[in-house]
């Protein structure tokens, strides 16, 4: 397997707009050529991402899960550019995916990883440096060895950045990005609240 180091991955993610994962995986695939790698990206759609980033969408579906004992449920706004995409099977099946995903035992606290508030990060963060330094890790490693413990902290509770649970594959940004490379249109999380059974939603 070639070596594909970070900075090419982000070289190319800055060109196409293309996600990180779907970068590695080109390069990959194309053995470390940035031009098949764009190649690749483009067949799949999957370039012309950061020029939908910036469109509106103001279409899409509010759906609902009720977990089969009644004690979990889940409300979630999706959203597209068009009635017309927000009317497909394929969108509706995201939708209801997604809401599925919302109300598993993964229970995303918070949308995106902007929605984390700062206090709550810089408690996390004092924590792992205090499990960090107390395991007699050097101070040089400390620094990186936080930051790993917040990417799995976002993993653990920020719904895009979660892998999903029919897929673990990819992750929910992931599964938003391959329905807009088929739809050509913006998809995104507006929102959505989990409810479980004697607990305040979050």
């Amino acid at each position: 397997m070639p070596d594909i180091t970070a900075a090419m991955v982000k070289a190319l993610r800055d060109a196409t707009g293309a996600g990180m994962m779907d970068c590695k995986r080109a390069l990959i695939e194309a053995d470390g050529d940035a031009e098949r790698a764009t190649e690749l990206l483009r067949e799949r759609g999957l370039a012309s991402q950061a020029r939908r980033a910036g469109r509106s969408a103001n279409q899409g579906l509010v759906d609902s899960y009720i977990h089969f004992n009644n004690t979990v449920g889940v409300l979630v706004e999706v959203n597209c550019e068009t009635d017309f995409v927000a009317n497909t099977d394929e969108f509706r099946g995201l939708v209801k995916d997604l809401a599925l995903h919302i109300a598993s035992p993964s229970a995303p606290r918070w949308l995106s990883r902007d929605d984390v508030p700062t206090d709550t990060l810089e408690h996390e963060r004092r924590i792992f440096e205090v499990q960090a330094r107390e395991s007699g890790r050097r101070d040089d490693v400390i620094p990186r060895i936080v930051e790993g413990k917040l990417e799995a902290f976002f993993k653990d509770n920020v719904l895009l950045d979660q892998v999903f649970v029919k897929d673990d594959t990819k992750t929910i940004q992931a599964l938003l990005d391959d329905v807009g490379a088929k739809t050509g249109e913006k998809v995104a999380v507006r929102r959505f609240t989990r409810y479980r059974l004697g607990e305040d939603p979050e």
